[in-house]
């Protein structure tokens, strides 16, 4: 068996490359940085480090890299003979990945098994996402392209921090993952992914990712900068902060309940569960890696005004996610393009403008008014 993951960083080494490896997977990566793939191809094995309790080292063999920028056609000739492919590229970059895919699965013999394709990233859907960009390339040749195919979706999770330095190809992650994926799509041939599982319905598990990890996590960030913190797991160990993110995941559980009839208890002991994570001291974790791009994580889908929006629409709290925002748009750092982008903006425009354009709201939606305050606020800080 061979699958072909697309992003050779962190996450594609130390989280979906390592199961596909554990399921007997022959692996191809697929990166355009040269000096990784270089690094990749320079070693035998690289190792996982699981680090904090219960973490073991994990050793990865049977690998090998592809310049896709330099080889574009190597990579095709793999995905043609592949069983699976994954990708944990980001979702913006799925439209660079989706020629390739498209050129393998013409160059495949039709009478293989179909090519099982998921997307790994962090978004709603994103296989979905990679399937319609694979369609537009595709054109008129989509149906005989697609019928070659699967798709599914997938929901994960896995804290994979910044790696420190001269680690090589090895990498530092967390214990704990979760890697969901949708059952249907596979009929009664599903990949063998050992800690993979396979739902009915993959909404819940996509939503109670992102508005708990995801919101949590930036949550974390934003308050830690806020607070002249470095590190995410200092942040929470400071007893403000700690009961500033609970307070953001409470009222995103009780959308997760509203909407999904996800169980108030076992939503409880899930969020005690992502805190219990985000405080691994191990994790050299750092606000200002988790809180980069405010501007994406405060558009109309992402973790911030997506639950916030349809809580404010079921007549459910908001006060501390709004608050949550109003913290996300002091994160002020030089380094970061969309953090200086923000503030340039919150500095030259008017708050409704500015709202409208950063969450995707319009002026009559419930939730809009709270956010043009708290941007109010921020705008008077900086003069």
């Amino acid at each position: 068996m061979k699958a072909v993951h697309f992003g050779a960083g962190n996450i594609g080494r130390g989280f979906v490359g390592l199961l596909l490896h554990e399921g007997g997977y022959e692996l191809v990566f697929s990166d355009v940085s040269a000096p990784l793939v270089e690094a990749i191809n320079a070693v035998s094995e690289y190792t996982v480090h699981e680090v904090g309790d219960g973490g073991t080292d994990k050793v990865v063999t049977g690998f090998r890299a592809i310049d896709s920028s330099a080889d574009a056609q190597a990579v095709i000739d793999e995905v043609s003979t592949a069983d699976v492919v994954t990708t944990a590229v980001g979702p913006t970059i799925l439209r660079f990945v989706a020629p390739h895919i498209v050129a393998g699965l013409a160059l495949r013999d039709p009478s293989a098994p179909p090519l099982q394709i998921m997307a790994c990233e962090n978004g709603i859907n994103a296989t979905d996402l990679l399937r319609d960009e694979m369609r537009q390339q595709a054109g008129d040749g989509w149906d005989a392209v697609s019928a070659r195919a699967v798709f599914a979706n997938t929901a994960v999770d896995r804290i994979v921090p910044a790696q420190p330095p001269g680690e090589g190809v090895d990498v530092t992650v967390e214990p704990f993952y979760e890697w969901a994926i949708e059952r249907h799509p596979f009929g009664d041939s599903p990949p063998h992914i050992p800690g993979a599982h396979f739902v009915d319905d993959l909404a819940p598990y996509i939503e109670r990712k992102l508005f708990t990890v995801d919101t949590g996590h930036a949550t974390t960030a934003y308050y830690g900068a806020q607070a002249g913190i470095e590190k995410i797991s200092d942040a929470l160990a400071d007893p403000t902060i700690a009961a500033k993110v609970s307070a953001t995941l409470e009222e995103t559980s009780a959308l997760l309940e509203a909407v999904h009839g996800l169980d108030a208890t076992e939503l409880a002991d899930y969020r005690a569960t992502i805190l219990r994570r985000f405080a691994n001291p191990a994790l050299p974790d750092t606000v200002e890696r988790v809180g980069r791009q405010p501007l994406r994580k405060l558009s109309r889908n992402e973790r911030f005004v997506s639950p916030a929006a349809s809580a404010a629409e079921r007549g459910l709290p908001t006060t501390a996610l709004v608050a949550a925002m109003g913290a996300a748009l002091e994160f002020d750092v030089p380094e970061d393009e969309q953090s200086v982008e923000m503030q340039r903006r919150l500095r030259d425009g008017e708050a409704a403008a500015f709202t409208a354009s950063v969450t995707g709201l319009e002026e009559g939606h419930p939730l809009f008014p709270a956010i043009v305050e708290v941007v109010r606020a921020r705008q008077a800080e900086l003069g």
